[in-house]
Formats: C-alpha cells, sequence, structure tokens
C-alpha cells in the first residue's frame, strides 16, 4: 500500500509540474570542434531558444557571447546564468528568440594552453573563429546568418575582443555589447606577466597590439564609416579597473563622431555585474536585429 501511494504521490507531482511548465523549454548544449588551424579540440556552448525543436523550418538571430581571461564556454551560462535571464527576458517579450553561442578562447592562464581571442605566437585563434568557428556555428545551427542578425557581446578579455572583432568586422555584426572590457591594458589591475614570452606576457601584447582606443583615435573617414553600421552599448561598474580605459574608448568615439550607448552603474569586476548586464545587453541586441 506504502508503494502504491508513492507512485500516486510522484505520479500528482509529474502532472503539476507539467501543468506549471507546458510545452518545449529552451536547451543549453555544450559540443566542440576540431580546429585546424590551432591543432586542437575547442569547446562551445550554446543556448537554443524554446521554439528550436517545436518549429524546425524557423531561423535564428544569433549573438556570440565571450568569456573573460580566466573564464571558458560555461561561463556564462553556469556564473552569470545566462539561459535563466534568456528564458525570463523571452517569455516577457522583452528579447526575441535568439541563438547564444559562447566559445572557449583558452581557460586558465596558469595551465599550459594558450587563452585570449587574437592571433598570438601559437595561438592563431581569430583565423580559427572566422575561419572555422563561426562557418560550423551556422551551419550547424539554423542561423539567418547575415549582420543585420549577429552580434557580439562579452565581458572583460571578452569585452575586448567584442570590440575589437566589431572594429575589424563591421561588416559581421549588426551591434557590440562591451562590459568591463579590456580596451587597453591598464595602468593598474593587469594580470601581470612574469616575463615577455610566457603566456600573459603574449596576451598582453596582443592586447595592446589590438587597442580598441587606438584603433579608433587613428580612424580615418573610411573607417569611422564603418564603424558607424554597427550598434555600439558599452557598460562598466563604477568601481571596475577597466573603467577608465572604457571612458578613454567613449571619449575616442565621441571624437569620432560615432554614435554608442555608455552606462556607468554601481559594481565592480564581478559575476553579479555581469549578470545583470544580461538584462540590458538581450534586449539590446533584439531592437538591433533586423535593421
Amino acid at each position: 500500500m506504502r508503494k502504491i501511494w508513492t507512485l500516486l504521490f510522484l505520479c500528482c507531482v509529474a502532472c503539476v509540474a507539467r501543468a506549471q511548465f507546458p510545452g518545449p523549454h529552451s536547451r543549453v548544449l555544450t559540443d566542440s570542434i576540431y580546429s585546424q588551424t590551432l591543432q586542437a579540440w575547442r569547446a562551445y556552448t550554446v543556448y537554443l531558444p524554446q521554439s528550436y525543436d517545436a518549429d524546425p523550418a524557423r531561423r535564428y538571430p544569433i549573438l556570440y557571447l565571450l568569456h573573460g581571461v580566466m573564464g571558458t564556454n560555461l561561463g556564462w551560462f553556469r556564473d552569470q546564468r545566462a539561459n535563466e535571464v534568456a528564458d525570463q527576458l523571452m517569455a516577457s517579450g522583452e528579447a526575441c528568440e535568439m541563438i547564444i553561442v559562447s566559445p572557449n578562447a583558452g581557460g586558465n592562464p596558469p595551465t599550459k594552453f594558450q587563452n585570449g581571442y587574437f592571433n598570438m605566437p601559437g595561438w592563431a585563434y581569430e583565423d580559427f573563429f572566422y575561419n572555422e568557428f563561426l562557418p560550423h556555428i551556422e551551419k550547424t545551427y539554423r542561423v539567418v546568418g547575415d549582420k543585420q542578425h549577429r552580434a557580439i557581446a562579452g565581458l572583460s578579455m571578452g569585452g575586448g575582443g567584442t570590440t575589437s572583432y566589431a572594429q575589424r568586422h563591421p561588416d559581421l555584426y549588426c551591434a557590440a555589447y562591451a562590459m568591463s572590457a579590456l580596451m587597453d591594458i591598464p595602468a593598474v589591475g593587469a594580470m601581470p606577466a612574469q616575463n615577455p614570452d610566457d603566456m600573459m606576457g603574449k596576451l598582453n601584447r596582443s592586447v595592446q597590439e589590438h587597442s580598441c582606443i587606438k584603433y579608433v583615435q587613428e580612424a580615418d573617414e573610411a573607417r569611422r564609416a564603418q564603424l558607424r553600421t554597427v550598434q555600439w552599448y558599452v557598460d562598466c561598474g563604477d568601481d571596475d579597473f577597466l573603467l577608465e580605459r572604457n571612458m578613454e574608448f567613449v571619449v575616442a568615439m565621441r571624437q569620432a563622431g560615432i554614435p554608442l550607448q555608455f552606462r556607468v552603474r554601481d559594481g565592480g569586476h564581478t559575476n553579479e555585474y555581469w549578470h545583470t548586464a544580461l538584462f540590458t545587453c538581450l534586449p539590446f541586441v533584439s531592437r538591433c536585429f533586423g535593421k
């Protein structure tokens, strides 16, 4: 009799769960791609919206979401809970349904692996991203696949990668949302390198060589016109050690006549700050899609 009551109870729980959460749900998947460029497997995590499985003919805009220097492809979904934010905003209509994908750009610096979104000795990551990764994603998943339906966002090192990628590939992105972005190496607060040729030394040098601030300051009118085709948003905390670099980027953009949105909110270089930034980021890129 006790077993019967237990089975009945479990059936009731299942029925209640189905009643509260009917229909299809979003999915978060982790997969990998072998890179001929890097001669290594590279993982990525992808968010598929609620209607993805229910409507197999539908194609979606895509957001590439870049992690920071200590992160991996899992960080945005584990630490910043991007899937929970996406579910909430899409259900409320504040954000449109989209595919969100986060690649792994290296991982933890103390390991032997390289790190970063730029090409550097022994780590041609940007070549991998554009020649292998982006085509793989947009062939494997039902992505619209044009500039007006492709956006990029990221935090810290990924915020710098976001800005630099959109600067140098403005034909690919309609919007770029940079959070606490490593626009250049700050005077204080950067992760030190023990020598110029170790991994952090190469990474810091690559950031300086791809300075987002200098790219705007040195832009001629043709480059400025290209940059104006991207919708820009910079979001940085008032206690963040990268705030000054973000402000320098904003000043350079304003002087070059390139529109952007800039917000300084209460907070620092923290997971909670980037979690809350998603509540602005996803509606922002949603408004940019299709324009």
